[in-house]
């Protein structure tokens, strides 16, 4: 008598119980991965459009010419110029150390001339665009145009990207380095893992700052704040995954990466200012970690008389959240000496 075939139910079952369906699982999602990351940062990086850039305007602007010039150059910048009047220069330049405007147009000599200050520091991208647009629609109305860069970037850093750089290696080695913890240090209990997450983002907070001013001078930091402002970063990001894997287990990198990488990097405006990006990235970046750790460092370097509270709370904000989920629910991490043998889970539901 011959067996009957298996039915395709227990064929689906064993495959599930096999090594071979996570390693599908894995496929698909970082397949998946793939194409949002190629994405999600061309979207956002490929072709920088301003949507809305906030400008001070001092001096003759009432004159008709300088009206004239003035919506030329809303027109050349596609109707982004978001144009505020103030009474003095002193005035639009302190509107600039808050990073309220990006440039101020003073016009002058009757609206016979506009002088342009730009500010490299606030947003390369933007001003280079100010940069180039301005002498053109000066040209077309008839109008001569002086422009000026009233606080450019260090030398070492003539694109602005060294605080993006830094801030994502904060962000990168912050996570990595929790996933490392519950591979290599599964048995840590919760304080433990809390204290050595806080340990590596110290250190690695400062070998950052140190390579970065210190061996290769491509930005002179305010070294003691950008060093706690990236360790603050690494703690939230490595907390944030240890969070998830708290909630997810084996999964936690899928919210991880969203979080950080996919959205979080292209919207913290470190690489395209975010006057030009995507007017939804530009708002929901501030309120991300990484987008947290841009603005903190780049008020910083460039600001520091003016640092905001915001960024800080933010960052402190996920740190807290983060802490405060994994304690409440550490029963549930895949990790910990205090854990009964009864309550191990499956080998490999560790995060990594």
């Amino acid at each position: 008598m011959q067996d009957s075939p298996e039915e395709p139910e227990g064929r689906w079952a064993r495959f599930r119980r096999t090594p071979l369906w996570p390693a599908t699982v894995l496929t698909l999602i970082l397949a998946a991965a793939a194409g949002l990351f190629a994405w999600s940062y061309t979207y956002a990086m490929a072709n920088p459009t301003p949507r809305r850039i906030p400008t001070a305007v001092v001096g003759s602007y009432e004159d008709a010419r300088a009206q004239v010039f003035l919506s030329r150059m809303g027109k050349a910048l596609n109707s982004s110029l978001h144009a505020r009047v103030y009474d003095s220069r002193e005035t639009a330049l302190e509107a600039v150390e808050e990073q309220r405007v990006f440039a101020i147009f003073e016009v002058r000599d009757d609206g016979r001339h506009v002088l342009l200050d730009v500010t490299s520091a606030s947003g390369a991208s933007v001003a280079e665009l100010l940069r180039q647009a301005a002498p053109r629609v000066g040209r077309a109305t008839g109008m001569s145009v002086t422009v000026r860069d009233v606080n450019p970037l260090q030398k070492g850093d003539p694109r602005g990207l060294a605080i993006f750089y830094i801030s994502l290696a904060a962000v990168i080695i912050g996570f990595v380095g929790a996933i490392q913890l519950s591979v290599h240090a599964r048995g840590l209990t919760a304080l433990e893992r809390i204290a050595f997450t806080a340990a590596y983002s110290l250190l690695g907070g400062f070998a950052i700052a140190a390579a970065v001013d210190w061996l290769l001078g491509a930005l002179d930091l305010p070294f003691v704040e950008s060093w706690l402002i990236l360790a603050l970063t690494m703690f939230a990001s490595g907390m944030t995954f240890t969070m998830f894997n708290t909630w997810m287990g084996r999964w936690a990198m899928i919210p991880t990466w969203g979080v950080m990488v996919l959205l979080g990097n292209p919207s913290s405006g470190g690489a395209v200012s975010w006057p030009l990006l995507p007017s939804a990235l530009g708002v929901i970046g501030r309120w991300l970690p990484p987008g947290a750790s841009v603005n903190a460092q780049h008020t910083a370097v460039y600001f520091p008389r003016h640092q905001h509270a915001f960024p800080f709370l933010v960052l402190a904000g996920w740190a807290v959240v983060s802490c405060a989920v994994f304690l409440i629910w550490r029963h549930r991490h895949p990790g910990g000496r205090e854990r009964r043998p009864a309550d191990d889970v499956a080998p490999g539901s560790d995060g990594a």
